[in-house]
């Protein structure tokens, strides 16, 4: 008796303590909120940095409430490209602000899509007579896309330019699953439906190889072509064809041999930036070295007033965000549940008179991607003018959404296509023989029980399913048909799951025009009669938990990864890459069985911090088994 006394003071203590703490942590979360509200003033003549801590994104992925409380969330931080493109938007006609300082130290890169429409806003401040300025100690692709639209780009003595264009090494799993004793049953419509070749190939097909190899050609093209109308001087494939000879001209010095080749403008320690900035719009408050007149991106959101009026007509944004799966989701993930559940809130909105559906998703559960596009066609069927924005990547269920909408808008380089379905069930019965495990059983039918994960699918059950991946691929293509006023044999032909970038997509039909989310919303308002200048947007999200909200605010949330020298951030990028495409592959095995997915985008859109299981044999099969 006395030890379960003192076991049950043990727990009540841990109860109490418990409480204490989240007790305190709700005071922290309202004094950072009190804190946070407090207004801002922006200062006279000042400089607009653009801190650009982590990737950008179309929605921000939820963060749960344990990460925030034991600081164990190791996720990359997130910033909204729209919060980006607003600001800058704001700073252009704001007296107060006279440049723009791009921070990209701790920039991990996004989606082409999103750079060129941050690029789109930096050049219209520009034209204004307003200068931007870049300073970072690496510049790798993305970070490098943004600093050459500055009128001045400074690099660290210690740093270099570093362009590896898109493109790598994609992980395959045959071979694993062969010593595990894991069979894969594939069902696919689509010569280039890749996404499932992780499961049946040690390497890529030729026909996807080379669907991928033109997909990088394009964004490469696009990407170089917008660098070079920002920076003449710069060609970089002339430059990257003898990159060692340039850098050993320059006595090894990477920053140097940057400079030499007109990629950066200056050379100096953020210091000595900072001094020069404090010539052009004077010294800051505080009296670090350095320091200048200057706000910072969440300060001035928070400060300024936005571009457009905030009352009366409007036109929506609903976003399509991540990979579709069935149900409800949160932020970062596309819930087909939830986002129809948001396109009915929109429809109810009185003063809603228009929609956008911004889609930045490689597809994922057919059902899913369906329930959305009923859930547009419904809003169509209320009168509802309904455009579509495909955002840096739009593909397979992210195109069968699009479908639905009246006008397509895309970026040269957003991801798109992959019109084909799959389905895909590992099974066990060479891994149980392995570990000397038998079935058996009785069936009423042959159906009872299949498709059996343990034993194998038998080939009525085969049949079946193919039959279904075809009757799908048929409703896919027939969509698409009808939308974009083509025969169903064409959209085979430009189907069968292959990969475009926007500016093909585009000239194939499959997209309406080239432009991002501003060119999107204007169109929307024209559809709903309103004044493409003046109207008002509405984002239409699920609202986060309001106790994380607080701690996110209080807590100062993600400080970002990725600072260091060019080949640390390639690193950590290749390292996401990888992780994002063994997430992906499992995850197939544990979704939705019918798929309308793109495994292919992974790499090309923006770079995911993603948490793996321990891959050990025994983790894999459990993993497969979810």
């Amino acid at each position: 008796m006395r030890f379960l006394r003192g076991l049950w003071r043990v727990l009540i203590g841990v109860k109490d303590g418990l409480a204490l703490i989240l007790l305190l942590l709700v005071f922290v979360g309202l004094w950072g909120a009190t804190r946070g509200n407090a207004p801002t003033v922006v200062p006279s003549g000042s400089a607009l940095i653009l801190d650009l801590n982590g990737t950008l994104v179309d929605q921000a992925s939820e963060r749960g409430f344990a990460d925030l409380v034991s600081g164990g969330n190791d996720a990359v931080a997130q910033i909204r490209a729209r919060d980006v493109v607003e600001a800058i938007h704001r700073a252009t006609g704001d007296a107060n602000i006279k440049s723009i300082v791009l921070d990209l130290d701790l920039f991990m890169g996004s989606g082409q899509a999103n750079l060129q429409a941050v690029g789109e806003a930096l050049r219209a401040f520009k034209a204004k007579g307003k200068p931007v300025y870049a300073y970072g100690t690496a510049y790798i692709d993305d970070g490098y896309y943004l600093a050459a639209q500055a009128n001045e780009a400074w690099l660290d003595p210690m740093g270099g330019v570093l362009l590896s264009g898109p493109g790598g090494s994609n992980l395959y799993f045959k071979s694993a699953l062969d010593k595990l004793g894991v069979d894969v049953e594939v069902f696919k419509v689509g010569t280039y439906k890749s996404a499932v070749e992780p499961y049946i190939r040690s390497d890529a097909s030729p026909a996807a190889k080379a669907a991928n190899q033109a997909l990088v050609d394009s964004l490469w093209d696009s990407y170089t072509t917008d660098v070079e109308a920002a920076r003449p001087k710069v060609k970089i494939d002339a430059i990257l064809a003898n990159l060692p000879d340039r850098v050993k001209a320059a006595g090894g010095d990477f920053a140097k041999a940057a400079l030499n080749d007109d990629f950066v403008d200056r050379i100096g320690t953020r210091v000595a930036f900072g001094k020069e900035m404090v010539k052009r719009v004077g010294e800051g408050s505080d009296n670090r070295p350095g320091s200048f007149n200057s706000i910072k991106l969440k300060d001035y959101l928070q400060s300024s007033s936005p571009v457009r009026d905030r009352s009366g007509s409007a036109v929506g944004i609903v976003y399509v965000a991540g990979e579709i799966v069935d149900g409800k989701a949160p932020p970062g993930v596309a819930g087909g549940d939830t986002i129809a559940d948001l396109i009915s809130e929109a429809t109810a909105n009185d003063d809603i008179k228009a929609l956008v559906v911004r889609i930045d998703s490689p597809g994922g559960s057919v059902t899913g991607s369906e329930r959305i596009r009923q859930a547009i066609m419904d809003a169509k069927a209320e009168g509802l003018p309904i455009i579509a924005s495909m955002g840096p990547v739009a593909a397979s269920g992210g195109y069968w959404v699009s479908t639905a909408a009246d006008e397509v808008f895309a970026e040269p380089s957003t991801i798109t296509g992959s019109i084909g379905v799959f389905a895909i069930i590992p099974t066990f019965a060479k891994t149980l023989e392995k570990l000397g495990i038998g079935t058996d059983g009785v069936k009423a039918t042959p159906y009872s029980g299949q498709p059996n994960v343990l034993e194998g699918l038998n080939p009525a059950t085969k049949l079946l399913l193919q039959a279904s991946v075809e009757d799908v691929y048929r409703r896919f293509t027939g969509l698409v048909a009808k939308s974009r006023h083509l025969t169903p044999a064409r959209v085979d032909e430009i189907g069968q799951g292959r990969v475009w970038a926007g500016g093909t997509a585009h000239q194939l039909g499959l997209v309406d025009h080239l432009g991002g989310l501003d060119a999107a919303v204007a169109a929307a308002a024209k559809r709903a009669s309103l004044d493409p200048i003046k109207a008002r947007t509405i984002d239409i999200e699920t609202k986060p938990d309001f106790l994380v909200q607080l701690l996110e605010r209080s807590l100062g949330g993600d400080k970002g990864d990725g600072g260091g020298d060019a080949y640390a951030r390639i690193a950590r990028m290749s390292q996401m890459r990888a992780a994002s495409q063994v997430a992906d592959a499992l995850s197939l095995s544990g979704g939705a069985t019918m798929q309308a997915r793109c495994l292919a985008c992974v790499g090309h859109g923006t770079p995911q911090a993603t948490k793996l299981p321990r891959l050990t044999e025994k983790g894999l099969i459990r993993e497969l088994l979810h």
